[in-house]
């Protein structure tokens, strides 16, 4: 018993050395010092794959506290990319991915054609919108989800899907074997790019990605050809993209070293100018630049300095205000950090980045601008462009022109109100129903109308389907219901350029940039026609 005492005395007498010479090896480093975290980070990391209750991975731990990291800085923007996060990015920023070279939606539990993409594979086997994919490679695609059917329908280059498809008209079903290949993603929809009248072209850009400058002098050399003499270029709902990307498409309409965008930022190499660098082909084109809260990045960065240098006219209402640079790092071939390192100024000097607290107060801002409920400025953040003009600071490009963008009137809401979680119900009966009519050769002219019968047989079908919709909520919803099947119809029957332009005459935005574009014979005439930041109470009904 002594003797098992004194082993006991001496073990501990031991591990008091130890211990103690551990410490004294520490208090060698200052307190706090970054190599005693790594160690201290690396015991946490240890004992709780050791020891805690559930079984957790080495690797698996690291992952988690790299996201716990890059969340405690606050920044939504800052994020290590996953595999596939990385492969998200790179398709957004190249435009490029493997796979058929299709637009598809999920409608009635199928995979539905929505369009195949100009010059790919499906396109040039002869897929047509609105075939309906019902196996892939001998499967049955019923009931796929909008994720797994892109999924199944990319993969590797030269690899075959065989397709089996329906359509409207063909008795037998279809069968496709098509050849994957890199899919080009153009950021300018030559569909969609076109004369709205004899006089004003129009061209829309999204994303900002790797082609964006060549695709937009493109586009308007083929518009120039059909006799535009004044442009609407249309930034809504552009997320933005590479920054070289958005100072290249400025540079398309800027004169040489005039200022294109400032980054401001604390590492070496993060603060620099980007200036215009080469003469601009069009100087006497007028350009009017539509925006909204969707308008963001590398978006932002080309409208303010096309407002800022007085080059085009903004209208719309405020872009979403997102003003910080991201660099990126690949870290290993599949994943890669993406981390704020700069802020974005435009050539007057107004940060992009719109002030706020948090993320949430940010899209609470951008909300509320879009209803028209911020038109009124910080006159404490006023600027000038080139020629006098002011423009407000605070975050995000204000238009010069604000119009708002349709809203739905009391009836419509309480009919999507009514509609609750049925509304998937009802996109598939507006489909369906545009297919039946494309099937029967129902529809002969682009500009069809909607007519009564049509429209109460969408209601029918949404009924059918268990959606409980009174006759005083459809009595509210009438006009809505024939705007979207209008929509809907063009497009399975007719294609996407009859689609947008269904779309475009219901468009209070674009039917006000038309209207300024249509007077203008000069950029200096545009400026002219219009008194800065006057909200338009114009609404479509």
């Amino acid at each position: 018993m002594i003797r098992h005492k004194g082993f006991v005395v001496a073990a501990v007498f031991l591990a008091a050395l130890v211990s103690g010479g551990w410490f004294l090896q520490r208090e060698t480093e200052p307190a706090g010092s970054v190599y005693q975290q790594a160690r201290l980070f690396d015991d946490v990391l240890a004992h709780v794959a050791d020891y805690y209750v559930d079984s957790l991975d080495e690797k698996q731990l690291y992952q988690m506290a790299i996201d716990g990291m890059l969340d405690k800085l606050g920044d939504p923007y800052s994020v290590f990319l996953k595999p596939d996060d990385f492969r998200q990015l790179s398709e957004a920023t190249t435009g490029n991915y493997s796979g058929l070279g299709i637009q598809i939606d999920v409608r009635d539990g199928w995979i539905t054609v929505v369009a195949p993409l100009p010059d790919t594979p499906a396109e040039r086997a002869g897929i047509q919108t609105g075939d309906r994919i019902i196996q892939l490679d001998g499967r049955s695609t019923e009931g796929w989800k909008q994720d797994q059917a892109v999924k199944e329908l990319r993969g590797p280059v030269s690899t075959t899907a065989e397709l089996t498809i329906r359509r409207a008209g063909v008795d037998q079903a279809i069968k496709f074997k098509v050849t994957r290949a890199t899919i080009h993603i153009r950021s300018v929809d030559p569909r969609i790019t076109m004369m709205l009248d004899n006089r004003v072209g129009y061209i829309a850009l999204s994303p900002v990605s790797e082609s964006s400058a060549r695709e937009v002098s493109q586009a308007i050399d083929t518009l120039l050809k059909q006799g535009m003499k004044s442009l609407i270029f249309d930034l809504r709902g552009n997320p933005g993209g590479l920054l070289d990307q958005g100072v290249a498409v400025s540079d398309l309409f800027l004169d040489p070293d005039k200022e294109i965008v400032e980054t401001r930022g604390r590492a070496p190499g993060s603060s620099h100018e980007f200036r215009d660098k080469n003469p601009q082909p069009w100087p006497h084109l007028p350009i009017v630049v539509i925006v909204n809260g969707g308008t963001a990045s590398a978006a932002e960065i080309i409208s303010g300095a096309l407002q800022d240098h007085d080059r085009a006219l903004v209208v719309g209402t405020p872009t979403f205000g997102k003003g910080l640079v991201q660099s990126f790092w690949r870290l290993t071939p599949e994943t890669g950090l993406k981390l704020t390192t700069a802020r974005w100024y435009t050539p007057s000097g107004r940060t992009i980045q719109r002030v706020t607290k948090s993320e949430a107060e940010q899209e609470a801002q951008v909300i509320a601008a879009q209803r028209g409920q911020d038109t009124k400025p910080d006159s404490t953040l006023l600027f000038h462009t080139d020629a006098g003009r002011p423009v407000y600071g605070g975050g995000g490009i204000r238009p010069d022109v604000y119009v708002l963008a349709d809203t739905f009137t009391t009836g419509e809401r309480a009919f999507v109100k009514a509609l609750g979680d049925k509304i998937p119900l009802y996109r598939d009966a507006l489909a369906a129903y545009a297919l039946e009519l494309k099937e029967g050769n129902r529809l002969p002219s682009p500009n069809f109308t909607v007519t009564t019968g049509m429209i109460d047989e969408v209601v029918r079908r949404v009924r059918a389907k268990g959606a409980e919709l009174p006759d005083s909520v459809i009595a509210g919803a009438r006009t809505l219901i024939s705007q979207e099947f209008g929509y809907e119809a063009a497009r399975y029957v007719f294609g996407r350029s009859v689609e947008f332009r269904r779309r475009i005459a219901d468009d209070e935005q674009v039917k006000r940039a038309l209207s300024l574009a249509d007077r203008a014979k000069s950029p200096q005439d545009l400026l002219a026609l219009v008194n800065p930041a006057t909200p338009s109470t114009v609404r479509n009904r």
